[in-house]
């Protein structure tokens, strides 16, 4: 039964099967992720100086940095 924190992955069994670790499992959906996909272009975008750190956007997105 699913909970309403819960969030349903989808990960293609080729890209389960082929990767060696989990940081590369996480790497691959942060890579198709929408929402970050979209924060990381907002950031970009920013004016120098006026965006966020890159040391936020790691903590934001649970990213080891």
């Amino acid at each position: 039964m699913q909970t309403s924190e819960e969030k349903i992955l989808k990960i293609p069994v080729s890209v389960f099967e082929s990767a060696d670790s989990k940081e590369e499992l996480e790497d691959w959906l942060l890579a198709n992720d929408p929402e970050f996909i979209q924060e990381m272009e907002r950031i970009k975008q920013e004016e120098s100086g006026k965006g966020i750190s890159l040391e936020e956007a790691a903590k934001k997105w649970l990213i080891d940095s």
